[in-house]
């Protein structure tokens, strides 16, 4: 008989293919929780305490003593050892690295040393290797869409999942879609009517991540009907995972191999075209945390991290260069929108309300909340579940204030967590502009 814990011990290996091949292994890769970027900058931490009074986890709770604590201070005293538990209730927001004066790069120092402690205690558990597969989880439950929601829906299920895994029962699950878009792309018809010619303006890669691939695929149709209506060729390449839910488990060989290997999927769509994504946080995988968290140095990285950018991000740049199409038609609304820890890391300012805001009659209310909670898979956890609702609950709170058919918002979990918590329906940003330009009616706004 198999043992189950040595067996997931086994997922934080260099995965097969290429993308294993150009990455160390995952020992190898948790050396580099010593990554000179990061430590380059620990002595420079002058004990201010700004990037305490603004994390989101410290204010509601007493488990976390804080992003200072567990990171320059105790990073002078760890030589290679983890220190102190409490460091495992870092949501790895990446608010405390945003507000240092100094440039201390403390939400990575974090992320490091937390991968370590877990790697040198075992703490890794059964269930934090199972959240990581989300390309496995896609596949699985989209032929069985029906019954995979039913169960997940199923309170009396949710509490077993709760006791047996981990997953709390009242945490935001993902909705299976009875097609992927892979599904959708084989048997689609192109819009002929596009506002600008057909193909025009040459061809963009669409990276939708893997929530865009089986859990999210309206918002990936709607941003390749939008990036097609204003002259793009979409090309979707055959992609898998960024890696980002391993990373942020502790689990570095199995994510910097994955994030590898996507790139050369992306890679090997076209030589040096755009690549735009409605997956905020996957994009930031590839863009920033790949190599600022986890050390990774491979040559399809470099060259992807630098043609990848948000679709909100193309559509500002195109119309700072008068180069959108601004035949929008009206729509009356006034909506909170939320922009999403690993956005904000990517320092691209705000480029879903610029966009979104040349909408005429469309009002947008930013949150100026740091954080919803979720934190990609840590407000799933039935240990953490309650901090997580502590931190996003005046964010809750404002969404239904401000309008309670609609809030939008740029990554996917933040969407499910802002949505179950809220219960106000949570979408994209481009879904508006796909609305704005007639192709479809904005639900909760124009239902």
């Amino acid at each position: 008989m198999f043992d189950l814990d040595v067996l997931a011990k086994r997922w934080d290996l260099a995965l097969p293919g290429a993308g294993g091949r150009a990455v160390r292994s995952g020992s190898a890769a948790l050396d580099s929780a010593g990554h000179n970027l990061a430590r380059a900058s620990l002595d420079c931490c002058v004990k201010c305490n700004i990037c305490e009074t603004m994390c989101p986890v410290m204010a509601v709770t007493e488990l976390f003593p804080g992003p200072k604590f567990v990171g320059p201070q105790a990073e002078r005293y760890r030589n290679g050892q983890s220190v102190d538990h409490s460091i495992d209730y870092c949501s790895s927001c990446g608010t405390c690295t945003r507000v240092c004066p100094q440039g201390v790069k403390v939400a990575e120092l974090n992320n490091q040393a937390r991968a370590v402690m877990r790697a040198q205690t075992g703490a890794v558990s059964l269930r934090d290797r199972i959240i990581t597969q989300t390309t496995l989880m896609g596949k699985v439950m989209t032929p069985v869409a029906p019954v995979a929601n039913a169960v997940l829906a199923n309170k009396p299920a949710r509490v077993v999942m709760e006791k047996v895994i981990g997953v709390h029962r009242d945490a935001p699950m993902p909705q299976a879609e009875p097609r992927s878009l892979r599904h959708w792309l084989k048997h689609r018809r192109k819009r002929t009517d596009t506002l600008v010619p057909a193909g025009s303006r040459g061809p963009i890669v669409f990276f939708h991540g893997c929530a865009g691939g089986y859990f999210e695929v309206e918002t990936s149709k709607r941003a390749i009907e939008v990036l097609e209506h204003i002259g793009y060729d979409v090309v979707i390449p055959q992609q898998g995972c960024c890696g980002l839910a391993a990373q942020s488990n502790g689990l570095y060989g199995q994510a910097s191999a994955s994030v590898v290997r996507l790139c050369e999927q992306l890679r090997a769509a076209g030589e040096g075209l755009t690549i735009v994504s409605t997956a905020g946080s996957c994009a930031g995988m590839l863009k920033h945390e790949a190599h600022e968290i986890m050390g990774v140095e491979a040559p399809a990285l470099a060259d992807v991290s630098t043609r990848t950018v948000e679709v909100s991000e193309l559509l500002r740049d195109l119309d700072e260069a008068g180069q959108l199409p601004h035949s929008f038609r009206r729509i009356e609304a006034t909506v909170a929108y939320h922009p999403p820890c690993q956005l904000k890391g990517q320092n691209m300012g705000l480029p879903a309300i610029d966009v979104m805001e040349l909408v005429p009659g469309f009002q947008v209310v930013e949150s100026g909340k740091a954080c919803c909670g979720m934190a990609g898979t840590y407000g799933l956890k039935k240990e953490k579940y309650e901090v997580a609702q502590a931190v996003g609950a005046s964010l809750f709170e404002l969404v239904r204030e401000v309008n309670p058919g609609l809030a939008v918002c740029d990554t996917e979990t933040c969407r499910w967590q802002i949505q179950k918590s809220s219960g106000v329906r949570t979408v994209h940003p481009v879904w508006v502009i796909h609305a704005a330009y007639g192709l479809s009616r904005l639900p909760g706004v124009e239902d």
